[in-house]
């Protein structure tokens, strides 16, 4: 298999990223029960993570081909594996906002340089959309094993226990091997070199000299929806869980990994089905039923559980078939993300990929913050916070119509040797 050892280190680099990025909601929900925090405060984890990415990615994204995509990714990989060995020793919430900051900064490295050198090692439109869903795919299994992981920390006994920090250790093992991983394989970035700009000003402008086209301003629309989407449910399903299912702490965080899983299934599929389709037919089709299951499925949650719940088998049905709903959006982030990059030259990758990065952030944060105040807003009625996330479900199916007409214009242009 050809570059077998660089897309490893990609997947892995996503994997250790996915645990630690959508570790969010768990978490919202262990500092709520450890330190008495609002739900309001619990929220602005999503936002010290999510400014970070826009902030960092914003800034480094025009520099990152100076400084090398390997290299980048390994000062990222550095810097989580030193805070999240130090988190254990630090129990407190301004530590957890401190280790969201710097997983943000981190993955705006990782995130910017990973959707560049897809574009250089992959050879055609529909090779660089399958790769970047099995990429996602493997996001999402992270995600997935992040929920089993960190409940195996959590104490039901003691809500305020914070023996959960001791997960961190698992989480820095996990971020050196990929540090080893990566700084053993051979990347070749010599064809993003052929054309240097005269400085680092030059390199900046170009980046927001992408903001002038329409094509650009189209696909940022619909990348910020969507992943106001993903985000609110994602951060706040464990406090979904627990409130309206009336969960166990350590249930509502493992019951949440439905949701990851199914986005999982969904991009593993997306990535099969896009070698043979076109994005839009696939992508119309999956926001329609996207919006379907989400009525069908808050119906059936109805208005929660009273009755004690202690695990798997004893959790009401709509706590499996809420969740599901990722499966239908699984396909639209990275498939949008491919279409803008494949349409780009490589050259242009990295300071593409920082404005991807820079309004999915802002896009999580908004998803997220409203959402958490939508549930202090409707205490008792919570699925009314997820009801209006069909709001930019239609909104995101419109915005797709003219990023197709945009996209239909242009020739593929990115490609890898």
């Amino acid at each position: 298999m050809e570059n077998w050892r660089i897309k490893l280190s990609l997947f892995l680099n996503y994997f250790v990223f996915a645990i630690l990025l959508n570790s969010v909601g768990t978490v919202i929900l262990q500092v709520q029960n450890n330190f008495g925090v609002s739900e309001g405060a619990a929220s602005t984890l999503e936002a010290f993570k999510d400014l970070s990415i826009a902030i960092a990615s914003f800034l480094i994204a025009s520099y990152v081909v100076r400084i090398g995509y390997k290299r980048c990714m390994l000062i990222a990989l550095g810097i989580v594996s030193a805070m999240t060995l130090m988190m254990p020793m630090l129990p407190a919430f301004w530590a957890v906002k401190l280790l969201f900051a710097a997983v943000g900064v981190s993955f705006a490295l990782i995130k910017v340089s990973v959707f560049a050198t897809i574009g250089i090692i992959t050879h055609s439109e529909k090779e660089h959309a399958s790769f970047m869903n099995f990429l996602e795919s493997v996001f999402m299994v992270g995600v997935l094993s992040g929920y089993f992981i960190f409940s195996a920390f959590v104490d039901d006994a003691d809500k305020t226990s914070t023996s959960w920090f001791r997960v961190y250790y698992v989480l820095s093992a996990m971020s050196i091997l990929a540090f080893v991983l990566l700084l053993s394989t051979k990347l070749d970035e010599s064809k993003v070199h052929t054309e240097k700009s005269a400085g680092l000003g030059e390199d900046f402008g170009k980046m927001l000299s992408l903001l002038a086209k329409p094509l650009v301003l189209i696909f940022i629309g619909s990348v910020f929806l969507y992943v106001m989407i993903e985000q609110g449910m994602m951060s706040w399903l464990p406090s979904f869980n627990q409130r309206v299912f009336n969960l166990p702490s350590s249930l509502s965080i493992q019951m949440s990994s439905i949701l990851a899983a199914s986005l999982a299934v969904g991009r593993f599929a997306g990535g099969f089905v896009l070698k043979k389709m076109h994005w839009f037919k696939v992508l119309s089709f999956c926001i329609i039923a996207a919006g379907v299951l989400m009525l069908l499925s808050l119906q059936l949650a109805g208005s929660g559980s009273t009755r004690e719940v202690s695990g798997w088998a004893d959790a009401p049905l709509a706590a499996y078939v809420v969740p599901l709903i990722g499966i239908c959006l699984a396909p639209i982030y990275p498939a949008i993300n491919s279409v803008i990059l494949s349409k780009l030259p490589v050259t242009q990758h990295a300071p593409m990929s920082g404005l991807i990065v820079v309004f999915s952030a802002i896009g999580g944060t908004t998803g997220s913050i409203i959402t958490g105040n939508l549930f202090g807003v409707f205490k008792g009625q919570e699925q009314i916070a997820f009801y209006l996330l069909l709001i930019p479900i239609v909104a995101i199916l419109i915005v797709l119509f003219f990023f197709k007409k945009e996209t239909d214009k242009i020739p593929f242009e990115g490609g890898g040797g």
